[in-house]
């Protein structure tokens, strides 16, 4: 069984869509709560949110660690 060479291309570029996407989800959380009286509802989708805020660091940090492993890989 061969293994597949570790293919970083479009890595950065997938990171930074799901960046996109999460942040394109806390808008539509925020609008939610603005617009909702349910108070389960709003802290539901403030902890979600939070859990966001927390994903969008980590995916941060791992787009620059991706920019900088293409870098490196294209001045080899």
């Amino acid at each position: 069984m061969k293994t597949n060479p570790d293919n970083r291309k479009d890595n950065v570029e997938n990171i930074q869509k799901n960046i996109n996407m999460t942040i394109h989800n806390m808008e539509l959380a925020d609008e939610m709560i603005a617009k909702t009286d349910n108070k389960k509802t709003k802290e539901e989708l403030g902890a979600k949110n939070e859990r966001r805020e927390d994903a969008l660091e980590g995916m941060r940090k791992e787009i620059k660690d991706e920019a900088n492993a293409r870098d490196k890989n294209n001045r080899n």
